[in-house]
């Protein structure tokens, strides 16, 4: 679909809004189509591309624009998890770090299909807290999950589930041993039920027809991108030999299909990835909380 024109006092102006008579009526038209070698095309869209929304935690519900079609969701994910603290001992003969907590499935430059008018629900996920317990000398120290972040529509029903990354953990030590079990933050799951757009074509919002493939300014930097999240990071059994030996904690899962790393040793997760494990310096230092879940969407007219 090419820019559409027409003749205003004799000169060649671009159509911004077109009428037609129906029942001896003028009404504005949302579409206009034109034959090209025997084969109706269409020529012009009167519905634009919505501007961007950024939620970035709560729930609610949004509305359909009228002569929408689509939703785009360039950004989407659930919270990560969060990750556990290190941890130092009296006499166990050596001291832990704490595994990276899992991130969030996730969508990437998705559009799904929809109905003019109808209700979106949302919820969107928050990151999990970091395990960092002080009691018994830091024995368990117990991450907590990230939240799922999902979407469904009154019309359209359930469109996508992300799930939020599991937390990590480091249980059954004691102050003077055994040295305890550390467990990586598992990936989030991903389901989803809506209708996706694949192919076809919309009027951009700077008045241009583009394919809906030229989507590709998401995180994953490509079309149609989804999926589960990435374990958190542990290596071995994540315990070093030897009073008041040092071991570092470890990284949270990246998310959105590798491209937002997780967070470093100790450090917040971000956009739906793991939070990242305390370390034992030979003093356990603290893990840290998964990054918060995110929607980034528009509404479109496909054709």
């Amino acid at each position: 679909m090419a820019n559409t024109y027409g003749k205003v006092s004799g000169t060649f102006e671009e159509i911004e809004n077109a009428y037609g008579k129906v029942s001896g009526v003028w009404e504005e038209a949302d579409e206009i189509y034109a034959k090209n070698s025997g084969t109706w095309e269409l020529v012009f869209s009167a519905f634009t591309a919505t501007s961007f929304t950024t939620i970035a935690s709560g729930s609610g519900t949004f509305t359909v624009p009228d002569n929408a079609n689509a939703l785009h969701i360039q950004a989407g994910v659930g919270g990560g998890g969060g990750a556990a603290g290190g941890a130092d001992y009296d006499k166990a003969g050596g001291e832990s770090a704490g595994a990276g907590g899992g991130s969030s499935g996730y969508l990437s430059d998705v559009i799904y299909s929809v109905t003019q008018g109808e209700t979106i629900t949302y919820s969107t996920g928050g990151g999990g807290a970091a395990g960092n317990q002080t009691a018994n000398y830091k024995q368990p120290r117990i991450a907590s999950a990230g939240t799922n972040t999902v979407l469904s529509g009154s019309t359209s029903g359930a469109l996508v589930t992300l799930g939020g990354g599991g937390g990590s953990s480091g249980t059954g030590g004691g102050v003077q041993g055994p040295l305890r079990t550390n467990y990586a933050g598992l990936a989030g799951s991903f389901s989803s039920s809506g209708t996706r757009v694949t192919s076809g074509n919309f009027r951009d919002s700077d008045g241009t027809t583009k394919a809906v493939t030229t989507n590709t300014a998401g995180p994953a930097g490509v079309f149609n991108s989804s999926g589960v999240g990435v374990n958190g990071a542990l290596t071995g059994s994540g315990n070093c030999s030897g009073d008041n030996c040092s071991i570092t904690g470890f990284s949270g899962g990246a998310s959105f299909n590798g491209n937002i790393a997780g967070g470093s040793p100790g450090g917040a997760g971000t956009r739906g990835s793991g939070g990242g494990g305390g370390s034992a310096t030979p003093t356990g230092t603290n893990g840290a909380a998964g990054g918060a879940g995110e929607i980034q969407y528009r509404f479109l007219r496909v054709n």
